[in-house]
């Protein structure tokens, strides 16, 4: 197989934004190119045209390499239901919840076959496959049975690539940790060490890199700066926050309660380019501040997060903000959180069939908890009830296993394309509730929304900011950036050379 697999020495040292980068590069140079990571633990998820679930740094990583985003891309997605149990996503389906010892002890070859079924698919469908690692390779209480790693670069047999985080410091003991703990026949497949998230002069940084290549024997194959305000959604809620936080403040104050098993935080991604805009996370009472709107997002765990949401006191919170007139959104999770009541079936959100809990109550309906987990591209136009004019239709995709049924009728949000109403839009947009992950990356929309609430300030209506042109364009500044400080004819290189071993 011809490829390259991208490791780390830690988390968030950029490895999704390197592989990113790496699969504009290829598909601007004519290369057919393919993302791939083995095992994804988020929930972050992307759904692809079939309707199946992978990780959203593989359907990203899909975009960067103008192609459509399959399974074989991400064959295993593991989804945080509790501090133990992960809903094991299985080729784009939910398989079962299995606790993280469970997993290992029960799923291991079950995982190695699809890995190796997914990578033989792609290396038959595209000329390079780039493989993005998870973690650190070297998680010795994980080494034995992991399926993220080394392991995958064995199966594929590719060179490793192993990237270090200048920023947070320590990077020479990190990278010479690393590879130090590696297995001998493990360390002769690292062929490059990339520097990553670099701040000033690299002129500076020369002796740097002459004390890694001699000391280890491995070229550094680039130092790659710091890059600003990326846009390229983010794998876990961390890269997001560090974006939020990294903003100057704006006109408007959007609060994003931040519950323990949030998902699909990509939702919130659009509101970075609006310069008026300040976004962030809230967890206690004390960061809720006197926000103009809250967002509800959606989470994996609904009735632990409302619980949760309720201890915190910040219930109270919300229900102040709506009787002082502020604006909400329920997304997923969120619009379930903000009905009047949360029964659960058959078990599958609790694991306690039968299970009802209060909603907030500020959605007329209930939400019933099923096993069967709805994922589907959607799409749609507004109810004729909410009284807005559309200009083309909405689109996003839905992810869930419960299903929300409204007692109040003519208060549907949107009408959609298979003929269904779908979500909840009350007292003239100041509350609403949708399943349609992705709401807010339609441009009209999300301006529409702003509007409102600029106009509830008194201030100005803006023009509506078309992100997807800008995005593509940032596919390409990011990729540009790269091949500036990266020794590309190197990599390409060691590629060729290992392929043709």
């Amino acid at each position: 197989m011809k490829g390259v697999m991208i490791q780390g020495t830690a988390s968030d040292v950029g490895k999704s934004l390197i592989v990113t980068a790496l699969c504009r590069l290829f598909a601007n140079d004519g290369v057919k190119v393919v993302p791939f990571k083995s095992q994804n633990m988020s929930n972050n998820s992307y759904v692809t045209k079939d309707g199946k679930e992978i990780g959203r740094a593989q359907g990203i990583q899909a975009e960067a390499a103008k192609i459509e985003a399959t399974v074989w891309m991400n064959p295993i997605l593991l989804k945080p239901r509790s501090n133990q149990d992960s809903e094991v996503v299985y080729l784009g389906k939910s398989l079962k919840t299995l606790s993280g010892r469970g997993y290992r002890d029960t799923f291991y070859e079950k995982g190695l076959e699809v890995i190796q079924k997914s990578l033989n698919q792609l290396s038959s469908e595209y000329e390079l496959v780039v493989i993005e690692g998870a973690g650190s390779p070297v998680e010795i209480n994980l080494k034995d049975r992991e399926l993220v790693n080394m392991k995958v670069a064995e199966l594929a047999d590719v060179p490793v690539i192993l990237v270090a985080d200048i920023d947070r410091g320590g990077v020479f003991a990190s990278i010479v940790g690393t590879l130090e703990l590696l297995e001998p026949e493990e360390r002769q497949r690292v062929a490059g060490i990339i520097i990553n998230k670099f701040r000033g002069d690299i002129s500076l940084f020369e002796d740097g890199i002459q004390w890694l290549e001699k000391k280890t024997g491995i070229p550094v194959l680039g130092v790659l700066p710091y890059v600003e305000k990326h846009m390229i959604d983010g794998e876990d809620s961390l890269s997001l926050s560090n974006q939020f936080s990294n903003r100057k403040k704006g006109n408007l104050d959007i609060a994003v309660i931040h519950l323990p098993f949030v998902s699909n935080y990509s939702d919130l991604e659009p509101f970075l380019y609006e310069e008026d805009v300040s976004i962030r996370w809230v967890k206690h009472p004390s960061d809720f501040g006197n926000p103009d709107a809250v967002i509800i997002p959606g989470t994996k765990s609904t009735i632990h997060d409302l619980n949760t949401l309720r201890d915190r006191q910040l219930d109270n919170l919300i229900q102040n903000h709506i009787e002082h007139g502020g604006y909400v959104v329920g997304i997923c999770g969120g619009y379930q959180i903000l009905g009047e009541e949360i029964i659960d079936e058959m078990g599958s959100d609790t694991g306690i069939p039968n299970k009802s809990v209060a909603g907030l109550g500020w959605i007329p309906g209930r939400t019933i908890f099923y096993d069967e987990k709805e994922t589907v591209r959607a799409a749609g136009v507004y109810h004729e009830n909410t009284g807005l004019i559309t200009n083309g239709k909405l689109e996003g995709y839905e992810i869930h296993l419960g299903k929300t049924q409204l007692h109040q009728p003519g208060c549907s949000f949107l009408a959609l394309e298979n003929g269904k109403e779908e979500g909840y839009y009350g007292k003239n947009g100041q509350i609403i509730g949708t399943y349609l992950h992705h709401l807010f990356h339609n441009d009209e929309w999300r301006n529409h929304w702003l509007n409102m609430i600029r106009k509830s300030k008194g201030l100005h209506s803006k023009e509506t900011i078309y992100i997807s042109e800008y995005k593509d364009k940032r596919y390409d500044e990011i990729a540009g950036k790269m091949r500036a400080h990266l020794n590309f004819e190197q990599l390409n290189d060691i590629i060729h050379k290992w392929c043709s071993k």
